[in-house]
């Protein structure tokens, strides 16, 4: 397993988050503090509660991520250890399941990934793989009959988001708005009242993107995954525009909660590293269909992968103890 390291750097990140204050969160374990599922006659459950419990966070509709990672639940219970599914609310309520130990692995976003190690409640196991890269694209969106041309005619506007531990759906975007001139206020970690535009942070990136399609937004700051006609091309979908643009994130990690022991954190590392193919299938084991999984292959990682990611959350001075959901 690849050791947590702390990774902020410079003064104006110095500090760490506290995840515990913010809304849409899980609970704790839900078990007594003094209760280690041990006896004098007993072995330890595996994973804590016997199950191995994998969180999803929300990147696309529930009912399809359950239809993509069906075949990697399958496949976990049988390689490792029974495994159950958790669509998690938002990025903030999976690394509450991580650092609770009511998680032990799951999906998510480079950002909320490096947040989470820094804070002590994720360690960083795998990076994957999709669309010939490991890296991907943020972008900010607008519908083609928009009057918007420029990062600069979002002055005033509305502007939805994915959610504030998303990297391709928050901190990117957020970099872009600034970069271009554009106060960004106190996001992402605090109110947009201060900000030249009000930010709307739906949640996910298909909620965002949909609130664009509904004409509830005037842009979208999203993974440009969701915002494409066909997986792995630059097409937009019909009607939609890109203002702009930033390539080159890493793509995103598979983390294990720091409550695993090493060798059930190295089961789980082995058996993604070692899964066939059909496993990014989704449940109808078909090819280039709906519900296959966006990424076709992962490695092993840690946290000094996602430097480019904690290098912009530096360049936007985000103090992160102050993150507000």
């Amino acid at each position: 397993m690849v050791d947590r390291r702390k990774f902020l750097k410079g003064a104006s990140v110095a500090s760490t988050i506290g995840l515990t204050g913010l809304s849409g969160c899980l609970g704790g374990g839900g078990g007594d503090d003094n209760d280690d599922n041990t006896d004098d006659n007993s072995t330890p459950e595996p994973y804590g509660d016997g199950a191995l419990d994998f969180y999803m966070s929300p990147s696309e509709p529930q009912d399809l991520m359950l239809s993509q990672y069906g075949p990697v639940k399958e496949y976990l219970s049988d390689e490792v250890h029974e495994t159950e599914l958790t669509y998690a609310q938002n990025y903030t309520a999976v690394l509450e399941a991580m650092g609770s130990g009511t998680g032990d692995v799951a999906e998510t976003g480079p950002f909320a990934a490096a947040l989470g190690v820094n804070e002590g409640r994720a360690d960083v196991i795998l990076q994957r793989f999709a669309y010939g890269s490991w890296e991907y694209t943020s972008v900010i969106v607008t519908q083609s009959d928009s009057d918007i041309s420029s990062l600069q005619d979002l002055e005033g506007k509305t502007i939805a988001f994915a959610d504030r531990l998303s990297a391709s759906g928050g901190l990117f975007p957020l970099y872009m708005l600034k970069e271009a001139g554009l106060s960004i206020g106190d996001l992402p970690t605090g109110s947009d009242a201060n900000a030249d535009f009000s930010a709307n942070f739906a949640g996910g990136h298909a909620p965002a993107f949909e609130a664009l399609n509904a004409g509830q937004v005037d842009a979208a700051g999203v993974g440009q995954f969701i915002t494409v006609a066909e997986s792995g091309t630059d097409n937009y979908k019909e009607g939609i525009e890109p203002v702009e643009e930033t390539s080159g994130i890493p793509r995103a990690p598979i983390v294990v909660s720091p409550d695993l022991s090493d060798d059930e954190a190295q089961a789980v590392t082995d058996a993604f590293v070692n899964a066939p193919d059909d496993v990014y299938l989704g449940e109808d084991g078909e090819a280039d269909t709906d519900d296959d999984l966006w990424f076709s292959d992962v490695r092993e990682a840690g946290v000094d992968t996602y430097q480019p990611v904690i290098d912009v959350a530096t360049e936007l001075g985000i103090s992160l103890d102050e993150l507000e959901s």
